[in-house]
Protein backbone atom coordinates (compact mmCIF):
# COMPACT_ATOMS: atom_id res chain seq x y z
CA UNK A 1 0.00 0.00 0.00
CA UNK A 2 1.37 3.06 -0.89
CA UNK A 3 2.09 5.92 1.57
CA UNK A 4 0.87 9.69 2.23
CA UNK A 5 2.59 11.79 4.58
CA UNK A 6 0.48 15.12 5.36
CA UNK A 7 1.31 18.10 7.08
CA UNK A 8 -0.84 19.61 9.50
CA UNK A 9 -0.37 23.27 10.24
CA UNK A 10 -2.20 25.00 7.43
CA UNK A 11 -2.82 21.83 5.38
CA UNK A 12 -5.64 20.09 8.03
CA UNK A 13 -5.22 22.45 11.02
CA UNK A 14 -5.86 26.19 10.49
CA UNK A 15 -3.50 27.82 12.25
CA UNK A 16 -3.49 31.22 9.84
CA UNK A 17 -6.75 32.36 10.98
CA UNK A 18 -6.11 32.13 14.64
CA UNK A 19 -3.01 33.83 14.44
CA UNK A 20 -3.95 36.55 12.42
CA UNK A 21 -7.20 37.32 14.88
CA UNK A 22 -4.83 37.58 17.47
CA UNK A 23 -2.07 39.87 16.27
CA UNK A 24 -4.96 42.03 14.81
CA UNK A 25 -6.46 42.34 18.08
CA UNK A 26 -3.15 42.99 20.51
CA UNK A 27 -2.18 45.24 17.46
CA UNK A 28 -5.21 47.32 16.40
CA UNK A 29 -4.27 45.94 12.93
CA UNK A 30 -6.83 44.80 10.45
CA UNK A 31 -4.57 42.27 8.21
CA UNK A 32 -6.16 39.90 5.95
CA UNK A 33 -5.54 36.77 4.36
CA UNK A 34 -5.23 38.68 0.77
CA UNK A 35 -2.79 40.96 2.96
CA UNK A 36 -0.50 37.69 3.10
CA UNK A 37 -0.50 36.65 -0.91
CA UNK A 38 3.32 35.80 -1.08
CA UNK A 39 4.12 36.17 2.12
CA UNK A 40 4.03 35.50 5.79
CA UNK A 41 3.07 37.53 8.57
CA UNK A 42 6.58 37.86 9.90
CA UNK A 43 7.48 39.17 6.73
CA UNK A 44 5.06 41.62 6.20
CA UNK A 45 5.81 43.08 10.39
CA UNK A 46 9.03 41.94 10.40
CA UNK A 47 9.63 44.40 13.43
CA UNK A 48 7.14 42.25 15.44
CA UNK A 49 8.71 38.86 14.77
CA UNK A 50 9.01 38.40 18.14
CA UNK A 51 5.72 38.72 19.05
CA UNK A 52 4.45 36.73 16.37
CA UNK A 53 6.36 33.75 16.85
CA UNK A 54 5.23 33.86 20.85
CA UNK A 55 1.76 33.06 19.63
CA UNK A 56 3.25 29.30 18.07
CA UNK A 57 5.32 28.94 20.72
CA UNK A 58 2.08 28.78 23.38
CA UNK A 59 1.88 25.50 24.28
CA UNK A 60 -2.36 25.82 23.84
CA UNK A 61 -2.15 27.82 20.75
CA UNK A 62 -2.65 24.83 18.43
CA UNK A 63 -4.96 22.99 20.77
CA UNK A 64 -7.98 24.60 19.36
CA UNK A 65 -7.29 25.23 15.46
CA UNK A 66 -10.12 25.08 12.96
CA UNK A 67 -9.96 21.71 10.90
CA UNK A 68 -9.49 22.75 6.99
CA UNK A 69 -12.92 22.20 4.76
CA UNK A 70 -12.80 18.75 3.70
CA UNK A 71 -10.04 17.65 5.53
CA UNK A 72 -11.33 14.78 7.49
CA UNK A 73 -13.37 13.35 5.21
CA UNK A 74 -10.92 13.11 2.71
CA UNK A 75 -8.19 11.71 4.69
CA UNK A 76 -10.65 8.84 6.23
CA UNK A 77 -11.03 8.15 2.53
CA UNK A 78 -7.52 8.23 1.79
CA UNK A 79 -7.18 5.44 4.10
CA UNK A 80 -9.25 3.35 2.47
CA UNK A 81 -7.19 3.28 -0.17
CA UNK A 82 -3.05 4.09 1.41
CA UNK A 83 -1.58 4.21 4.33
CA UNK A 84 -1.78 7.99 6.16
CA UNK A 85 0.51 9.43 8.18
CA UNK A 86 0.25 13.06 10.03
CA UNK A 87 3.76 14.39 9.69
CA UNK A 88 4.23 17.99 11.86
CA UNK A 89 7.89 19.76 12.18
CA UNK A 90 6.69 20.30 15.74
CA UNK A 91 10.45 20.61 16.15
CA UNK A 92 10.16 24.45 15.64
CA UNK A 93 7.79 24.46 18.28
CA UNK A 94 8.34 22.10 20.86
CA UNK A 95 6.03 23.67 23.50
CA UNK A 96 3.17 22.70 20.91
CA UNK A 97 3.11 18.62 21.14
CA UNK A 98 0.79 17.83 23.87
CA UNK A 99 -1.78 20.16 21.95
CA UNK A 100 -0.40 18.97 18.75
CA UNK A 101 -1.69 15.71 19.74
CA UNK A 102 -4.90 16.21 21.70
CA UNK A 103 -5.70 17.72 18.19
CA UNK A 104 -5.06 15.25 16.06
CA UNK A 105 -6.86 12.48 18.53
CA UNK A 106 -9.97 14.52 18.36
CA UNK A 107 -10.23 15.47 15.16
CA UNK A 108 -8.49 12.67 13.50
CA UNK A 109 -9.27 9.96 15.86
CA UNK A 110 -9.82 7.38 12.82
CA UNK A 111 -6.26 7.59 12.17
CA UNK A 112 -3.56 5.28 14.33
CA UNK A 113 -2.06 7.67 16.44
CA UNK A 114 1.58 5.46 15.78
CA UNK A 115 1.27 7.39 12.29
CA UNK A 116 1.26 10.81 14.01
CA UNK A 117 5.19 11.74 13.29
CA UNK A 118 6.56 14.71 15.38
CA UNK A 119 9.97 15.56 13.56
CA UNK A 120 12.15 18.49 12.08
CA UNK A 121 13.74 17.72 8.71
CA UNK A 122 10.38 15.79 6.80
CA UNK A 123 13.50 14.33 4.53
CA UNK A 124 13.24 11.40 6.78
CA UNK A 125 9.50 10.49 6.17
CA UNK A 126 9.62 7.11 4.21
CA UNK A 127 6.46 8.02 1.88
CA UNK A 128 5.55 8.23 -1.49
CA UNK A 129 3.63 11.13 -1.55
CA UNK A 130 3.75 14.16 1.11
CA UNK A 131 0.96 17.41 0.67
CA UNK A 132 2.59 20.45 2.65
CA UNK A 133 2.03 24.34 2.35
CA UNK A 134 6.11 24.68 2.52
CA UNK A 135 8.43 24.19 -0.64
CA UNK A 136 11.39 23.29 2.15
CA UNK A 137 10.04 20.32 2.79
CA UNK A 138 10.29 18.85 -0.65
CA UNK A 139 13.98 19.62 -1.28
CA UNK A 140 15.30 16.42 -0.02
CA UNK A 141 11.74 14.31 0.29
CA UNK A 142 12.76 11.49 -1.87
CA UNK A 143 8.87 11.05 -2.87
CA UNK A 144 6.57 13.03 -4.48
CA UNK A 145 5.55 16.59 -2.96
CA UNK A 146 2.51 17.95 -3.24
CA UNK A 147 1.76 21.88 -2.49
CA UNK A 148 -1.25 22.56 -0.57
CA UNK A 149 -1.97 26.07 -1.52
CA UNK A 150 -1.41 28.61 1.43
CA UNK A 151 -1.76 32.47 0.62
CA UNK A 152 2.39 32.53 1.86
CA UNK A 153 2.89 29.51 -1.58
CA UNK A 154 0.56 31.54 -4.06
CA UNK A 155 3.95 32.54 -6.25
CA UNK A 156 5.68 28.81 -6.01
CA UNK A 157 5.63 27.24 -9.25
CA UNK A 158 7.42 24.04 -10.20
CA UNK A 159 5.13 21.74 -7.81
CA UNK A 160 2.23 19.94 -8.18
CA UNK A 161 -0.31 22.09 -6.24
CA UNK A 162 -3.36 21.10 -4.96
CA UNK A 163 -5.91 23.82 -3.61
CA UNK A 164 -8.33 22.55 -1.34
CA UNK A 165 -9.06 18.75 0.03
CA UNK A 166 -11.54 18.49 -3.20
CA UNK A 167 -8.95 18.50 -5.37
CA UNK A 168 -6.67 16.36 -3.55
CA UNK A 169 -9.23 13.33 -3.40
CA UNK A 170 -9.71 13.72 -7.26
CA UNK A 171 -5.90 13.90 -7.48
CA UNK A 172 -5.75 10.41 -5.51
CA UNK A 173 -8.76 8.89 -6.10
CA UNK A 174 -9.74 9.75 -9.57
Amino acid sequence: MKRIAIDMDGVIADYLSKQLALFNRDHNENITVEDLKGKKLIELRPHLKDEIMNYLKEPSFFRDLEVMKDSQEVIKELSEHYEIFITTAAMEFPTSFTAKYEWLREHFSFLNDMNFVFCGDKSIINADYLIDDNVRHFKRFSGQGILFTSPHNVYETGYVRVNNWQEVRDYFLK
